[in-house]
């Protein structure tokens, strides 16, 4: 009897033992396989950054950096007399996004506050996934919807507006980008102690007060991620605008007229339009390259306004 359960014993510090090596090698395997997960990201980064900069190089060397960056006209197919003026097409993509925050911006915080301030439970877990639907529909069907449905309806309020115009794909930009705008703000709303929406209820204000002059500031930095990554959700939509925008690059703020945007330039010559080394080819690349580096100053430019509105609540 003492013999078994000697034996028994034995085996269970020998089982633990085995569980306890088996758990140092996961210790010691989930941190490598992290670190090859994160320098597998860092690696394409790099790759893409590399691609970028060298096929612009390249497109530079062939049109002149100066006229890029300051010419208004952008014609790049016309063989004789070719024009490389990004602004064009940088108009087109600001106006779709301004457009795109006007209707976004609003609805999509007022959203936020009902939805964390005002909403009891059970709206909120009914509404909240039905607004986060809308971000998994196919940019494709938005393009369509705003083709065939949104211009039409503007075109009985707006009889001058042209079939391919900026306001429609804007406003549908505007209402894709919406859930991305309410959902996390919402979260960064709801992550506001309740200790302070009590304290400033004791202190006789209203629920209104308390959601706009307490929890709003807040959650600023929270609310400030969300609109930067909305507006660079914006900024690089293609299927949309591409649909619904025209491919008519113009220098104009005028949302009923054609328009046609960075990412639109980069489907039609990637669809086919230009032949493989060529300057019109090399071309998107310059064009990617401004759309990242519209991105990244915006990405640090939130980055530092967040920082601010930290260290000031």
């Amino acid at each position: 009897m003492s013999l078994s359960t000697g034996q028994s014993v034995r085996d269970l510090i020998q089982q633990k033992k085995s569980k306890k090596s088996g758990l140092q090698i996961v210790e010691k395997l989930v941190p490598k396989v992290l670190f090859v997960t994160a320098f597998i990201s860092i690696l394409t980064t790099i790759g893409i950054l590399l691609t970028l900069t060298t096929e612009t190089v390249t497109f530079f060397t062939r049109v002149s950096i100066v006229d890029f960056l300051t010419d208004t006209e952008w014609y790049p197919f016309y063989e004789n007399d070719a024009s490389y003026g990004i602004m064009a097409l940088v108009s087109g993509t600001l106006l779709i996004t301004i457009i795109a925050m006007l209707v976004a911006l609003p609805i999509g915080l007022a959203s936020a506050i009902f939805l964390s301030e005002y909403a009891s439970d059970r709206v909120r877990r009914i509404v909240k996934p039905i607004l986060e639907v809308l971000a998994g529909i196919p940019t494709i069907v938005y393009g369509f919807f705003a083709l065939t449905f949104v211009t039409p309806l503007l075109q009985k309020m707006i009889p001058d507006l042209g079939f391919f115009n900026a306001l429609s794909p804007g406003i549908v930009v505007g209402i894709m980008i919406i859930p991305m705008v309410a959902s996390l703000s919402e979260d960064a709303m709801s992550s506001v102690p309740n200790s302070m929406r009590e304290g400033a209820l004791a202190l006789g204000a209203t629920k209104f007060e308390v959601a706009i002059k307490v929890v709003l500031p807040a959650a600023i930095s929270g609310i400030v991620a969300s609109f930067v990554l909305a507006i660079s959700r914006a900024i690089g939509e293609t299927m949309i605008v591409t649909l619904a925008g025209g491919a008519t690059p113009k220098l104009t703020f005028d949302p009923t007229e054609s328009i046609q945007t960075m990412t639109a330039y980069i489907v039609q010559v990637s669809s086919g339009d230009a032949g493989y080394g060529t300057t019109i080819y090399y071309s998107i690349y310059a064009v990617g390259t401004t759309l990242f580096m519209f991105t990244l100053i915006m990405n640090m430019l939130a980055q530092y306004i967040s920082r601010r509105f930290r260290e000031e609540y």
